[in-house]
C-alpha cells in the first residue's frame, strides 16, 4: 500500500520564486523597511502590500507623487542592491529536488516571478535551484501579480491550457493571479491563515513525489 496522499493533478507546473522556491525574506524585508524609513511610511503596511508583487507596483502605490522616472530609479537601485545582497538566500527545503524531479520526468514547468530576469537568475543560483527553461519575469510582462498575465503567458509558452496547470505560490497576490488564470493552486508555507483558503498547502517540498503518466498527466503526491 502506498504511503503517499494525492495532492493535485495537472499537465504542467508553474512556480513563483521568492517565498515559494527561494527564501529571500531577510533581504527583501530589509530593503522595504529602509524605503519606508526614507519616505516616512509604515513598514508593516509596505510589507503587507509588497508581498508577491513587482517592486514597481509598490513604488507606484506608496510614492505616487514621484515621477515615473524617479520611481524607476528607485526600482533600479533596489534591484542592484538585491543582486549583491545574497547572504541568507537559500532554497525552500526540498525545492531543488522537486525541480530535479520535474526535469527528470520531462514535466513542462516554468518560473513566474515578480523579480526581473537577471535578479531571478542570480537568486536561484544563490539558492542552488535550477532555473526552468521557461521564465516569465516582471520585466517581460505589462501587468504584475495579482493580474494573471504572467501565469497565462507561461501556460501559453508551455502549450498547456491554464486550467491544466498547477501553480505553486506563497503570497496573496500570487495566489489571486493563479486563481484568475484558472489554474489549480498549491500554497507553500504559512503566509495565509488556514481559514482563508481551500487550496491544498505544503510546508515545503521535502515529501513531494511527482508521477507522470504516458498521456502527460502529472500527479503530485505528498508522503
Amino acid at each position: 500500500m502506498s504511503n503517499t496522499a494525492f495532492l493535485v493533478q495537472g499537465r504542467a507546473v508553474l512556480l513563483d520564486m521568492d517565498g515559494t522556491l527561494v527564501d529571500s525574506t531577510a533581504v527583501v524585508e530589509e530593503l522595504w523597511i529602509e524605503f519606508a524609513h526614507e519616505f516616512g511610511l509604515d513598514p508593516d503596511e509596505i510589507l503587507r502590500f509588497s508581498h508577491g508583487r513587482p517592486s514597481a507596483a509598490t513604488y507606484k502605490h506608496f510614492v505616487p507623487h514621484l515621477s515615473a522616472e524617479e520611481r524607476k530609479r528607485l526600482e533600479v537601485a533596489r534591484t542592484e542592491q538585491e543582486m549583491i545582497q545574497l547572504d541568507g538566500v537559500v532554497e525552500i527545503p526540498g525545492a531543488r529536488a522537486f525541480i530535479e524531479q520535474l526535469r527528470a520526468l520531462q514535466v513542462p514547468h516554468a518560473l513566474v516571478t515578480s523579480a526581473p530576469l537577471e535578479l531571478a537568475r542570480v537568486r536561484m543560483a544563490a539558492a542552488q535551484v535550477a532555473v526552468p527553461d521557461v521564465v516569465i519575469p516582471a520585466d517581460q510582462i505589462t501587468k504584475g501579480k495579482p493580474d494573471p498575465q504572467g501565469y497565462l503567458k507561461a501556460a501559453a509558452a508551455l502549450n498547456v491550457a491554464p486550467e491544466d496547470t498547477v501553480v505553486f505560490e506563497d503570497a496573496a497576490a500570487g495566489i489571486a493571479a493563479g486563481e484568475a488564470a484558472g489554474a489549480q493552486v498549491v500554497i507553500v508555507g504559512n503566509t495565509l491563515p488556514y481559514e482563508e483558503t481551500a487550496h491544498p498547502r505544503i510546508a515545503d517540498y521535502r515529501n513531494l513525489q511527482v508521477r507522470r503518466s504516458g498521456d502527460g498527466t502529472v500527479n503530485i503526491e505528498a508522503a
